[in-house]
Formats: C-alpha cells, structure tokens, sequence
C-alpha cells in the first residue's frame, strides 16, 4: 500500500528490510555495501519513487555535503590531480567539492580559514602541503568540529588525519641510483623554504651523498619555488659553475624541465652531458625528450584515500581504519640518466 505523502527514507527501510542506516550508506554510495542488498534497496526507491531531501539531510546534520580542499601551493598540477583524487572518492554521492586558496603568510590565515569552514559547514576539509604543516590550522579544526585530513611529505598526525609519503627515502633511492652509475658532482634545485617537501627531499639528498662520502661544496645546492621559472634560474646558476655537475636532482618535475631547457640552451646533451632526475611523475616528466627519470608520488591516490577518510562516518562505515595513511613513491627510470662522461 502506498503511503500517503511523499516516499521517506522509514518508507524506504521498512520495504526493503533493513535498516535506515543502510538505506543511508546505499544513497550515498557507500564503496563497502554488497552488492545484492544495494540492488535490493535501490529497487524499492525506484517502485516507490523516493526522491533523497539533501537540504533536510544536511539541516540535520548540521553540515553541508560539501568537501572542502584548503591549499597555497604554487604547483597548479599538483591541486588538480588532488582534486581529480578527491572527485574520484565522492562520485556518485551526493557530496560536492569546493576549493580555497589561501595565503599561509597572512596574518589572519587562521581568522579566514575558520570563518570559511564555519560559513560553508563543511562535512570535512583536506588540506594541503605546506598549509597541511600548520598544527594549528588542525587544532581550529577540532575546535570547530570539522573533519580534517592532512596531507605531507612526511607523518603529520594520527592515521585517520593524514596521508603521507616517504619522500626523504625514494630521494636516498634516486641520489643512490646515480652514484652507483659514477656521478660524484650531483647539483640539487632544491624545493622553497617553508615547505616539508622540500626539507624531506633535501634531506633524502643529503644523507645519500653523505653515506656515499661525497663532499659536496654549498654552490651545488640552489633554491627553486617548484615552478619553471625558479627552476631554469636556478639550473642556470648550476650550469654556470666550474667543474659544473654531471647531474642534477630536481626536486619538482618542473624544474626537472627547466634543467633539461638549460642544457639544451647550453648546446648540452642529455643524459650524455648531464643527467636529470625530477619527482611528481606528471605529464611533463613522460612528454618531454628525452622522457624523465622521476619519482612517482601517488598524489591521486593519496586524495582519494583521504577523502574516503573524511566520509567514512557518514558512511556508517569503518573506512578511516581500513584506507592507508602511507603511501610509498617509487624511482620511474626512463632515458634522461646514463653514466656521466668520460673526457
């Protein structure tokens, strides 16, 4: 028999047998429902014709169905691929994704951010390196009530609050692989200060050329902002020098490009006259000639495991425990490394 009114979701429930809860996790898609009992229910919404009120939803909640992405990252590539990551997650919910630029040198960044999050009750934020380092942007989180991941180059918080990568490790890995083929003179563009990208991967750098017993002087580290522009200035500065080195770790993809534009400038040959190892594996490292040895960082990855950390209450679902928090880069060899010259 037909109810009265519009369908409800007790209307729901009660035809097809279970509980309110599940009928919640089939709405919103939960990745953890089997397969016959969501079959089961979405038949019963369909018979019925239950149409899901997101406003009254969201009024009891007391949050938006929005997923919030917080970032001042100069690297455009790396936001879209966290974007393309989180809108992986929430397909076919009814969540939405909306970003905030911010300004981490501001002196009201925390003023801004927790009037953002309250203004927009989001369901939960993902917040992005090197912002993602703030502890207090986290704890105005927790005082406001609002999910948070955080994402890094390195731990930052409990498990169900982070996803990070072993970027110090995979550069020891990639600085390793070029001692082993001979180069002993490795210049690095190293990442800009502030963010723990950029310590981590000088530090992998670091300790590689260390336990290897190679002294390096200073002038073979130049500082980068992780764009082109700063890389090519700063492979030019590396280039400049005299002996200049047989190879160059670029803490970023893009200036791993301004590198190999550096060379070529120079009339130099890669990998024959200098090698280069950049670390994203985005597009530019594979497009390019030749193709970039990289480091691979599972950033899509990454933001879709935080993203199903942020939901998994609404859910219902035990996802924060079951998602990764680490997520090991790997060393992609193509052609832009070979042994260094011998004059």
């Amino acid at each position: 028999m037909k109810s009265m009114g519009k369908p409800t979701i007790n209307d729901v429930a009660r035809l097809a047998g279970v509980s309110k809860k599940t009928v919640s996790r089939v709405i919103n898609r939960s990745p953890l429902l089997n397969g016959e009992t969501r079959a089961k229910v979405e038949k019963v919404i369909a018979d019925i014709g239950y149409v899901p009120n997101v406003q009254a939803r969201a009024l009891a909640l007391r949050r938006n169905f929005l997923v919030g992405l917080i970032h001042d990252n100069p690297n455009a590539q790396m936001v879209m691929n966290v974007q393309a990551g989180i809108l992986e997650a929430i397909r076919d919910t009814e969540f939405e994704l909306i970003v905030r630029p911010i300004d981490r040198g501001s002196s009201t960044m925390l003023a801004d951010v927790k009037n953002f999050l309250e203004r927009q009750r989001l369901y939960g934020v993902l917040i992005l390196p090197p912002v993602s380092e703030n502890d207090m942007l986290a704890e105005v989180c927790r005082e406001i009530g609002c999910r948070y991941v955080r994402m890094g180059s390195t731990t930052l918080d409990t498990p169900e609050h982070m996803v990070a990568s072993n970027d110090s490790e995979v550069v020891r890995e990639a600085i390793n692989h070029l001692i082993s083929l001979g180069h002993t003179r490795i210049g690095l563009i190293a990442g800009p200060h502030g963010f723990r990208s950029a310590r981590e991967r000088r530090k992998g750098f670091e300790e590689a050329v260390a336990a290897a017993g190679i002294k390096l002087p200073r002038s073979l580290i130049a500082d980068g902002n992780y764009t082109f522009e700063t890389g090519l200035a700063a492979a030019d500065r590396l280039l400049d020098l005299s002996p200049r080195p047989t190879a160059i770790f670029a803490s970023n993809d893009e200036m791993a490009a301004a590198s190999l534009h550096a060379a070529r400038r120079r009339g130099m040959n890669v990998p024959d006259d200098l090698s280069i190892i950049g670390f994203d594996d985005t597009a530019i490292a594979s497009h390019i000639w030749p193709p970039m040895t990289t480091v691979h960082w599972p950033i899509i990855s990454m933001a879709r495991s935080a993203a199903l950390k942020l939901l998994a209450d609404f859910f219902g679902d035990d996802l924060a425990s079951e998602e990764p928090s680490m997520f090991p880069s790997t060393l992609i060899h193509r052609a832009s490394v070979a042994p260094p010259r011998r004059d």
